[in-house]
């Protein structure tokens, strides 16, 4: 999909930015589910009112490394931004994503600063944190779709001149059910964050219990909600290879259709361990895997639909 005049570079910098931000996303997992967000107290930009602070507790140190990397996502991304402004032509799709990458990354970080100044981090249970989380996550889907357009235009991915509408109505109620699966999975990962168990039957016995909080009660319906939103991606992507059989296609929608398996497994086993930290991790990480997937196979299909036939 690359042609001779697109810069290699960077292509290969904002395939390096989009896995980036996939790191930063599940070291912020960790911080979370570690209850560390609170390790440089009520202090932003600043940890614990210093630039770099003195660690007197493992939590200030996650802390404090999750704000560097994080620092320096964002300025990865301004580099992506004034290198795209040079590279490509004015109006271009590459600036275009590029701009919307720093916009959201500015969001996030915005976001992350209210997280800490009105201290929804650590043993927060207010129903605020639940919604400040499931807003924290749909901007992350954001911002790295944005990211990663960016990159897959740069490798030579196109637009289509007119949008099937067909099409275009498919993947835009899956994209709206992954993005409501994902934020569900961030409560439900708030939940065992603030109520961890020791068993599976404990935790069970938890989410019936009438008088349990609402984040534990809600818990319950994100496996649900992934089956119903599972089968609808999975079908998806079958029917996408189906219908075109370009690479930048059928690639992505393979991958939709795997990572949905892996991530039922992945999930349920989350569930029956009692939800350790490194699963919650590799649970978040391939749920965003698994968006981009899909952000991936919507931009190829949409193009591929407006292809003439045999074109």
């Amino acid at each position: 999909m690359q042609s001779h005049s697109t810069p290699t570079r960077f292509v290969r910098y904002a395939w390096f930015v989009v896995a980036y931000n996939l790191a930063v996303i599940a070291w912020g997992a960790y911080v979370r589910a570690t209850g560390s967000g609170a390790g440089c107290g009520d202090h932003w930009p600043l940890c614990n009112g210093e630039i770099i602070p003195r660690a007197e507790s493992i939590e200030t140190l996650i802390e404090f490394s999750h704000r560097l990397t994080s620092g320096i996502d964002g300025i990865f991304i301004l580099i992506l931004f004034f290198w795209a402004f040079k590279a490509f032509e004015k109006g271009s799709r590459q600036r275009r994503w590029a701009a919307l990458t720093l916009f959201l990354v500015i969001v996030e970080g915005g976001l992350g600063a209210g997280l800490v100044k009105y201290e929804l981090v650590a043993d927060n249970k207010s129903l605020a944190r639940g919604v400040a989380m499931a807003a924290h996550l749909c901007n992350t889907f954001l911002l790295v779709a944005a990211a990663t357009l960016t990159a897959w235009t740069a490798s030579g991915g196109r637009h289509p001149k007119r949008i099937d509408r067909r099409s275009a109505a498919l993947f835009a109620v899956a994209l709206a059910g992954t993005m409501i699966l994902g934020m569900s999975g961030a409560i439900t990962a708030l939940g065992d964050t603030l109520y961890p168990v020791d068993s599976f039957a404990e935790g069970l016995a938890m989410d019936l219990s009438p008088t349990a909080h609402l984040f534990v009660r809600l818990r319950v319906f994100h496996p649900a909600i992934a089956a119903v939103v599972g089968l609808g991606l999975v079908g998806l992507g079958w029917w996408s290879s189906g219908r075109w059989s370009e690479r930048w296609v059928q690639t992505p929608a393979r991958m939709v259709i795997g990572l949905v398996f892996v991530q039922l497994l992945v999930g349920t086993t989350n569930v029956i361990l009692a939800a350790p930290v490194w699963i919650q991790m590799v649970h978040l990480l391939l749920a965003d895997m698994l968006w981009l997937s899909l952000v991936t196979l919507m931009a190829g299909a949409l193009y591929a639909a407006d292809r003439p036939a045999g074109g």
